[in-house]
């Protein structure tokens, strides 16, 4: 599986976005035709790249190194 520069995987990455915006791992699971342990699994591995120890962590870190946008940004 190929990783992005910020060393996370697409499906990781798809999985921290929605982590970012404050959903669930059923509610991610869903929208990526995934179960929800298969999140959890993804975000373990983001955790461990990452450095940190949760999804709040996770969302703040990648947002500071501007993987995901912040939500300032995504506002009209």
């Amino acid at each position: 599986m190929k990783k992005k520069k910020s060393g996370l995987t697409p499906r990781e990455l798809d999985v921290l976005r929605e982590t970012a915006l404050g959903k669930s791992n059923e509610v991610i699971g869903e929208i990526l035709c995934i179960t929800k342990y298969t999140v959890k699994a993804h975000l373990t591995h983001i955790y461990k790249k990452f450095g940190v120890k949760n999804r709040t962590e996770a969302a703040i870190k990648a947002r500071d190194k501007g993987i995901i946008p912040h939500q300032d940004s995504e506002q009209p």
